[in-house]
């Protein structure tokens, strides 16, 4: 199992990094991102903090993506910083996307899909089908996210997602430890959001180094 969009008490989580690692190893996860939320001044600190993790979730058998999630930054600025963060190590970016429950900038959406550097748009919310299409042109994935709230518009992501082409994940946006998804919870995330049993399958079984690696 993978889940690309966690967080810790780097920003606004409740966990160590390796507590978060330890709990998800014995949910059966071997695949994580820790993708903090950061924005233009937080972004060096962020990275280090992840990146020292990452030998130490290997013991715990787990593959650990030092990620970054870029939230409330300008949308003018999106591009630039998704770069900055793979110049300086990031190896997932997440950009913080424009969900019904928080007053994110319009237009971030838009930057993020059109941005060569970006690899996830979380919790989109509204997503266009002209942002999900520039999205699949450059291969980023659109998130359906089992977070309260952020998750009212998974049956619009999955169904413009489809239209598009575009690739799909399952996330929980984890901040604390009952956020953590168990694999039949995953499922029913995607079920939910109106996808058949075939597409669900492919989604939740997606080989993250496989996807990244061919971005």
């Amino acid at each position: 199992m993978y889940d690309l969009h966690t967080h810790t008490l780097r920003s606004d989580g409740e966990l160590l990094p390796l507590e978060l690692v330890r709990r998800m190893a014995v949910l059966g996860y071997t695949t994580v991102g820790i993708a903090d939320h950061v924005d233009t001044t937080s972004l060096p600190l962020v990275l280090e903090s992840a990146g020292a993790a990452r030998r130490s979730a290997a013991l715990y058998g787990v593959r650990l993506y030092t990620g970054v999630e870029l939230t409330h930054v300008p949308p003018a600025e999106i591009d630039a910083l998704a770069r900055r963060a793979k110049a300086e190590g990031a190896e997932l970016v997440v950009v913080h996307g424009e969900t019904p429950v928080e007053p994110v900038a319009p237009g971030t959406n838009h930057a993020a899909c059109t941005s060569d550097h970006v690899d996830i748009l979380a919790h989109p919310g509204m997503v266009t089908l002209e942002d999900a299409m520039a999205a699949a042109e450059r291969g980023i994935a659109l998130e359906l996210t089992g977070r309260g709230g952020h998750n009212r518009t998974n049956g619009h992501v999955a169904q413009v997602a489809r239209e598009a082409g575009c690739r799909l994940v399952v996330n929980s946006d984890a901040h604390a430890p009952h956020d953590l998804m168990s694999a039949e919870e995953r499922e029913l995330v995607v079920r939910g959001a109106g996808l058949d049993a075939r597409t669900t399958r492919d989604i939740i079984g997606l080989n993250i180094d496989r996807w990244l690696d061919s971005r």
